[in-house]
């Protein structure tokens, strides 16, 4: 995949979490704006640092990077979504 499409998948990807936590925010009963706010930051500072990360691809292996890149992508991303769940 070309690094062009995947800083756009990752935009997407993280765009959805946005729309997802926002909506969670508006349904949740508990109405704690401080655990939002956090939950948004750390979406954030997980695209700006996944994207940053694309753009200066370490030299040498650039499969064992792209792998261990996919599976940091993955950890944060569940991370997130528990966040997000834990929010309602």
């Amino acid at each position: 995949m070309k690094r062009k499409n995947l800083k756009k998948h990752i935009n997407y990807l993280c765009g959805e979490l946005l729309a997802e936590c926002i909506a969670s925010a508006q349904y949740s009963k508990r109405g704690n704006t401080q655990d939002v706010e956090n939950v948004i930051l750390g979406i954030v500072k997980m695209q700006n640092d996944m994207i940053c990360r694309i753009s200066h691809v370490e030299p040498g292996s650039t499969q064992l990077f792209f792998k261990k890149m996919k599976e940091d992508m993955q950890k944060r991303t569940d991370e997130i979504i528990d966040q997000i769940q834990n929010l309602c």
